[in-house]
């Protein structure tokens, strides 16, 4: 991968930034997506920030050798702390885990004051997302699952509006799995749910030899639960090819 040939996931979620936007890549690693969105003209600006020494270096090398330095600024910080509010109006996180997206947003939620567009991508528990976006006021506008490599990836994108209107009645199962994966039922999305449960059932067998059985009964419970939500998803379409 570099800049002129990002992954599959990274493309994904490049389509997805606004025309001329001004962009904060966090957690960018070596700047690629930065570096490809302003150079294909995507963006107009951005700031790539990187907590740790070694992505840093490699971000600041990249946006070097592209010769954009003075369009994209390579920045020290945790989560959102590299950019000030108002400076940005797209931020793109991806690569991570969906409970540490959810915790930079929260934690930096003062930065994103004219923040048009969020596009996150999420390699687990998308689901920490959409609660957090429909808690703070962030409609969720687009889904898409893909595999690449043998992984499974969710891209979300949002903008603040209406949070509730992208979920029906089967609100939790869609919190869970997405309400527009979950309508489009892909079969990458039914692949990744089947492998979902496949784990859960295995944590239930585990949870069986547990020593402590009290904690083991509070992490049955919450496990079951998941469980009967993923398969409300699964049967829900097996249901409709009947």
């Amino acid at each position: 991968m570099n800049i002129n040939q990002l992954s599959k996931r990274l493309m994904a979620v490049a389509s997805r930034i606004p025309a001329g936007a001004v962009i904060a890549d966090i957690g960018s690693d070596h700047a690629y997506l930065p570096c490809y969105a302003v150079q294909r003209g995507v963006a107009a600006q951005a700031v790539a920030g990187e907590v740790a020494d070694g992505p840093l270096q490699a971000a600041k090398q990249q946006v070097q050798a592209a010769g954009l330095e003075e369009k994209i600024a390579v920045r020290k910080g945790n989560g959102l702390e590299v950019i000030a509010a108002g400076e940005v109006d797209c931020v793109t996180i991806a690569g991570m885990g969906g409970p540490l997206i959810t915790s930079i947003l929260n934690e930096g939620k003062e930065k994103l004051v004219g923040v048009k567009r969020l596009v996150l991508q999420p390699n687990l528990r998308a689901d920490h997302i959409r609660r957090w976006l429909l808690v703070n006021g962030w409609q969720l506008i687009d889904e898409e699952i893909m595999e690449e490599d043998g992984k499974i990836y969710e891209i979300l994108t949002a903008e603040q509006g209406d949070a509730d209107k992208p979920y029906g009645k089967r609100k939790e199962v869609e919190l869970l799995t997405g309400p527009m994966l979950l309508a489009e039922k892909s079969d990458v999305f039914l692949k990744k749910w089947r492998r979902e449960a496949d784990q859960l059932e295995v944590v239930l067998e585990n949870l069986k030899k547990a020593e402590d059985q009290q904690a083991a009964d509070q992490k049955r419970q919450s496990v079951l639960q998941e469980l009967q939500l993923i398969k409300e998803a699964i049967n829900g379409e097996e249901n409709e090819r009947t």
